[in-house]
């Protein structure tokens, strides 16, 4: 049994959650039972779980002293880290903040595959990034893309994906070009409107210092002194991520991400991010990062479904 007492008891029902949600969480990640009292909690369970169980909580209210207010991607992401890695201290994560929001929200890694993506992010001018949905890939990126931008080390933002179901069907969708292109772009708009103002979101891009394009409008251009980033780049063709390679300009840096068991495109046509895989590892200053289904931190029952189709795939 593991017997724990919090002095600040303000932060202690922070830590414990609404009706000991937070507490429930750990309870079921580590096999424990945790009754509490007040300030106090008691653990109780198989040893290696409680020690990992008490290490966690000490963890996350040391968070707490510190001022980081924690939410329930948080607590998972949290109790994640400590079941893949005993060791490891999550102030290196979560005190780490990229980014602030304009609602002064802290965008941190939430994970060690996380902050290695941060670090190459800023080590590289080009990286690309593979792994399932709910990793933070892309949300990352953008979040390094205003820091960026922010510091003044870049003068534009450029975001980018290809539009492959656009162009099947493009010309019976209602609406200007614009207005058809503009629903393949959303989660990029969505994203960034997690992160800005949306008025001020809407002078930068009158000002095309904010830039979301489809990747063929990509075509033809040298793009200097800017942040770019390619989400879905494992629906581009050879020839589109060739052509977006060597749009690449000085002064820029370039963000590709991709999930390979999700492409799109017609049979018979080769994903340019597969193929980069095997064109591109030994060039210095192009940096690939890969993350798994252990890295998503969306809604718990993501991993689990991303490991059910890939056990379907295995027996395929």
């Amino acid at each position: 049994m593991k017997n724990m007492t919090f002095q600040n008891l303000t932060l202690t029902q922070e830590l414990f959650g609404h009706h000991n949600h937070n507490l429930n969480k750990i309870c079921e990640a580590f096999n424990v039972k945790i009754d509490t009292r007040g300030n106090s909690l008691l653990i109780s369970g198989n040893p290696l779980d409680s020690d990992l169980a008490e290490q966690l909580i000490f963890q996350l209210y040391r968070l707490l002293e510190n001022n980081f207010s924690f939410g329930e991607a948080d607590i998972d992401a949290a109790i994640n880290t400590i079941k893949n890695n005993n060791t490891f201290q999550l102030k290196d994560l979560f005190s780490n903040t990229i980014f602030k929001t304009f609602k002064n929200k802290a965008i941190t890694p939430r994970n060690p595959s996380q902050q290695n993506y941060v670090k190459a992010i800023a080590q590289n001018d080009i990286l690309i990034s593979i792994g399932p949905a709910g990793t933070g890939k892309n949300y990352l990126a953008m979040a390094m893309a205003m820091a960026s931008f922010s510091k003044g080390e870049v003068k534009r933002i450029i975001l980018t994906r290809p539009a492959v179901e656009a162009g099947e069907a493009l010309g019976f969708l209602p609406g200007d070009l614009a207005q058809k292109i503009n629903p393949y772009l959303r989660p990029l708009y969505d994203a960034l409107y997690d992160m800005m103002d949306f008025e001020k979101a809407k002078i930068l891009f009158e000002q095309d210092t904010i830039e979301i394009a489809p990747l063929a409008f990509m075509r033809g251009r040298t793009l200097n002194n800017a942040f770019i980033i390619l989400d879905e780049a494992q629906n581009t063709t050879s020839e589109q991520m060739k052509m977006f390679l060597t749009r690449i300009g000085y002064g820029s840096k370039a963000i590709i991400t991709g999930d390979i068991t999700q492409i799109d495109l017609p049979t018979g046509k080769k994903s340019g991010l597969v193929e980069v895989r095997k064109i591109l590892t030994h060039i210095k200053g192009i940096e690939f990062i890969y993350f798994s289904k252990n890295d998503v931190v969306r809604h718990k029952l993501v991993s689990s479904i991303i490991d059910a189709y890939e056990k379907k795939q295995k027996r395929k």
